[in-house]
């Protein structure tokens, strides 16, 4: 007997065992018998044509080889929300095994018979889901909402769903399930490929208390998501990622309580498009991973100044992008509230070959920078970025107008373009000294490595550590290393050296400033570590 098609199958979401698609076409096929679904699939390897067969065009594909036609009865088109659930949970009538049929109830060889057992069961059901308040029915082929007031009878305390990856058509659907749970805290409909209203007619305050909404992979535009967004009063965190976004509107009168976006994954058409929510008031997270950026910019306020934008933005994720220029982490310092940065896999990180070198030059350019790539910065490291950093180009500073005596310290402005900081740098530490500025040291080590044992003799659970360290390296380099390394806490370190040609006798590495090689230490002796 051939499958009955739902009369509103025409663009719906169906699944056809672990492939999913959207069906395009319902109908005839020249040469064949009987009815076809025509289906545009989200994985084009699973799609044989573009929608034509034989001459005829059918359905229109985005992928040349993206659909294929199927009999009705191998596509899925789903279930209703409390099927899923029931289903996911083990509540429903197939799985209430120890009754029999009817009303009866089987011990051992005898059947016993009680009056009103259905409705004992179904009750025990009730009971059961309503107390649900952390509901997920990932891959459960949800498709529609089901009977009217069924789900606020049922599941009157959840409060957070997990529908990912279903079979949800429409975002009138989303509405319809969202409406009748009044105390939905947290929504996930990522991957379901589906339609979003064009005007707010179908806009309602299903969501009055919704604060965290998931729509990675559903399709949707900057454009509806501002649309979708008025019935989102409270909103707190919402996920974007991989909806090919590349355009963003100013959101002036909806998400703003917003504290959390992210976009990971949305080819931006460039950084200009981030001012256009960059008025969001309470925006403490911003997530722009692999969004194709290659500059930031904040044109609103000068070198050494701080921005109107993104007010209150506290962490920043701008990893796996196009950012070639150290010009772009100049402008992170403008932002008044950073202090966590996720800036890797970016070009700009391969113009240093030292990545503690990289790590300095980023930590002295932001001056209130508290975790970088989720390291925590320790205020001995930064001090020792910021020193580091003055006396590194203090050189260029002293040939571009620089001088220790203020009336005649006038660094140009091509100087102060590149090292915005420099100036309070200078102030916070005094101007660096002569004997200090040997200019940079190659990229390239060169310098002669190393070997040295580390240890810490008042922590004997810590064992000992071999590491190979440049001899011009500095003391305040080798304190930041350690505190990675042996994960101290946020404490001042005291470092000494036991050399291996004299035994006992310790020598103190007092100076931060100092290279390795200052203190005539050879490969083969001991650092010693205490806190």
């Amino acid at each position: 007997m051939a499958a009955e098609v739902p009369p509103d199958a025409l663009g719906r979401r169906v699944s056809c065992g672990t492939d999913y698609g959207t069906v395009r076409y319902v109908g005839s096929v020249s040469r064949t018998a009987g009815i076809w679904l025509g289906v545009e699939w989200d994985d084009p390897q699973r799609g044989k044509h573009d929608g034509s067969y034989e001459g005829t065009q059918y359905f229109k594909c985005r992928h040349p080889k993206g659909g294929s036609f199927i009999r009705p009865n191998k596509a899925n088109f789903g279930v209703d929300f409390l099927t899923a659930v029931k289903d996911r949970y083990g509540l429903n009538d197939k799985q209430d095994v120890q009754y029999g049929t009817g009303n009866t109830v089987v011990f051992g060889t005898k059947t016993v018979e009680f009056i009103g057992m259905d409705s004992v069961a179904e009750q025990q059901r009730q009971v059961q889901l309503n107390k649900l308040v952390d509901i997920s029915v990932r891959e459960c082929a949800v498709s529609h909402a089901g009977q009217e007031e069924e789900i606020s009878r049922t599941c009157a305390n959840m409060r957070h769903i997990n529908l990912s990856k279903n079979l949800i058509s429409s975002w009138e659907t989303v509405i319809a399930i969202a409406s009748q749970v009044q105390n939905l805290e947290t929504l996930n409909v990522s991957e379901n490929k589906m339609r979003f209203p064009s005007t707010s007619t179908f806009i309602a305050s299903a969501f009055p208390n919704l604060k965290i909404l998931a729509l990675n992979q559903t399709g949707i535009t900057w454009t509806e998501v501002l649309l979708c967004a008025q019935g989102w009063p409270v909103l707190e965190e919402l996920y974007l990622s991989s909806n090919n976004i590349t355009v963003l509107e100013r959101p002036d009168t909806v998400l703003q309580t917003l504290k959390l976006l992210d976009l990971s994954d949305n080819q931006l058409l460039d950084g200009n498009q981030l001012h256009l929510i960059a008025q969001l008031p309470r925006l403490e997270q911003l997530i722009l991973r692999n969004t194709g950026i290659s500059s930031i910019h904040f044109p609103d306020a000068q070198s050494g100044c701080k921005t109107k934008m993104f007010p209150s933005l506290k962490r920043l994720a701008i990893n796996d992008n196009k950012i070639s220029q150290w010009s772009s982490i100049n402008e992170l310092d403008k932002l008044p509230s950073l202090r966590a940065l996720q800036c890797n896999n970016n070009p700009f990180m391969d113009t240093e070959k030292n990545p503690e070198t990289l790590i300095q030059l980023i930590i002295a350019k932001i001056s209130h920078l508290e975790v970088l790539n989720n390291c925590e910065i320790l205020p001995a490291e930064r001090r020792g970025a910021e020193l580091d950093y003055r006396k590194i180009f203090g050189k260029d500073w002293l040939e571009a107008g620089g001088h220790w005596n203020p009336e005649k310290n006038k660094p140009s402005e091509e100087f102060l373009a590149a090292h915005p900081r420099y100036p309070a740098l200078c102030l916070k530490y005094g101007a660096p000294e002569e004997g200090e500025l040997k200019g940079r040291q190659p990229l390239t080590l060169k310098n002669q490595l190393l070997t040295l044992t580390i240890k810490c003799p008042e922590k004997p659970e810590q064992k000992p550590v071999e590491k190979k360290l440049p001899e011009s390296m500095t003391i305040q380099k080798v304190k930041g290393l350690l505190y990675r390394l042996l994960k101290i806490p946020g404490s001042e370190l005291k470092l000494s050296y036991e050399s291996s040609k004299l035994e006992g006798k310790e020598v103190e590495l007092d100076n931060d400033l100092k290279p390795l090689q200052f203190y005539s230490i050879e490969s083969g002796d001991c650092v010693l570590v205490r806190w």
